[in-house]
């Protein structure tokens, strides 16, 4: 990774020299004010520093990069640094699960375009095989014609829900979830109910089992002490530094860094690269015993992050060192935990996980690696299962842009598009 300064009259001068000694793809990491000194101070203006970073091929952080054309890549421009939630929504909850708001049925109403000819296109396909089976089936036996007479029986709507159902399914929605999903609609004795009314039924049900995001709320007198756990390998430093990124950068908040996790020598080595590049304070905190000391020394910031050892949920002498580490965390302040998962992770292994986290601190959920899997079903899975809030979601490996806070209608429609995202 290459870390480097420019200076100019104004931040877009300093950019652009970044861009044209480093290319294209630096990420902006800092922009702070330089004053002169001396002399020259009287007869020269004010100045702007920027701090850029710029990942090699070789680096052991290596950015994930697309496959994009030669004139898609030409036209790529670098994205905004997305901003995430500071505090819940002053919404309550219970608003939300009532009913949805005019904005809320408009943004459903645009996002069901295009997922409601898809599924038509699909429906009508199956329809039309199921016909043309029906024909053949007709020319056999008499006891086949009664059956296919039987299978007139099922309306319309059951079949287009059936073709749900099963969307869910191979978005790899749990069985039993997807079930109840589909029997919340009642098309029974309905044969004449609209089928985009079914799916915005089933569209809405959907949204409301996820919930409303919450992010990081402020802490009130004393710095808020935001924890990150999880077993490794899931992305959780890359993360952290996502995060500490957004809200030293982009809100401007005092954060400070610190790590527990001693266990790997390049998790330490790797937050401290994010920490100077950030230009904030960063302390390794070796046992339980040192917490109350590294959270006094940041006393007048406004976040300090939290990295814990990455571990086997197997590995119960190492599960006993995290609830000791948390419950010191607990009693230095204000403290907020969030469990850091893989989108890639299976369903049956996340089980063992979240049940296993559960026994150490109440948390929201934060989804990683999202650009790595066709199939968002676990997401709803694992919310259902855990009944806690999913903050964040991941999407690749670039600091800080890769992060946004968690949206249920673009996760409840890459669900019901899983067909879609294969072809």
């Amino acid at each position: 990774m290459i870390i480097k300064k420019f200076i100019g009259k104004t931040e877009e001068e300093a950019v652009e020299a970044a861009k044209k000694e480093l290319g294209s793809g630096v990420v902006i990491m800092n922009v702070k004010a330089v004053e002169r000194k001396g002399l020259a101070a009287l007869f020269r203006s004010k100045q702007t520093e920027v701090t850029v970073a710029l990942e090699e091929e070789n680096d052991t952080f290596k950015t994930v990069h697309r496959e994009a054309s030669p004139a898609t890549a030409r036209k790529e421009q670098p994205r905004p640094v997305k901003k995430l939630s500071v505090e819940p929504s002053a919404e309550g909850e219970a608003s939300y699960d009532n009913a949805l708001g005019a904005e809320d049925r408009i943004a459903i109403e645009k996002k069901l375009d295009s997922l409601e000819s898809l599924l038509m296109s699909r429906f009508q396909q199956s329809e039309s095989a199921r016909e043309d089976t029906s024909v053949t089936e007709k020319t056999t036996a008499e006891g086949e014609v009664q059956e296919e007479a039987q299978q007139e029986e099922i309306t319309q709507q059951q079949r287009f829900l059936r073709l749900l159902y099963n969307t869910m399914l191979e978005s790899e929605v749990d069985e039993k979830y997807a079930n109840n999903i589909v029997n919340e609609v009642d098309v029974s004795g309905q044969s004449n109910l609209p089928i985009d009314y079914i799916l915005e039924n089933i569209y809405q049900k959907m949204i409301l089992k996820f919930g409303r995001a919450y992010g990081i709320s402020p802490a009130e007198g004393t710095p808020k002490i935001v924890v990150f756990m999880g077993p490794t390998g899931v992305g959780k430093t890359t993360t952290i530094a996502k995060i500490a990124s957004c809200y030293a950068v982009e809100e401007k908040k005092k954060v400070a860094l610190l790590t527990a996790d001693t266990y790997r020598i390049a998790a330490v080595e790797q937050l401290r690269t994010y920490a100077n590049i950030l230009e904030v304070p960063f302390r390794v905190i070796y046992s339980e015993d040192e917490v109350n000391e590294a959270v006094r020394e940041f006393v007048e910031y406004d976040y300090v992050f939290v990295d814990t050892m990455g571990h086997s949920h197997k590995n119960e002498e190492q599960l006993g060192h995290m609830k000791k580490l948390f419950d010191a965390l607990k009693e230095a302040g204000d403290c907020q935990t969030f469990l850091v998962l893989s989108a890639t992770t299976k369903y049956r292994d996340l089980l063992k996980i979240v049940s296993t986290y559960k026994g150490i601190a109440d948390f929201q959920l934060i989804f990683t690696k999202l650009d790595e899997t066709a199939a968002m079903g676990n997401l709803l899975n694992m919310r259902l299962f855990t009944e806690k809030p999913i903050a964040f979601v991941t999407n690749g490996q670039n600091v800080p842009n890769d992060i946004e806070q968690f949206n249920p209608q673009k996760t409840v429609k890459q669900i019901l598009s899983i067909r879609q995202e294969k072809q």
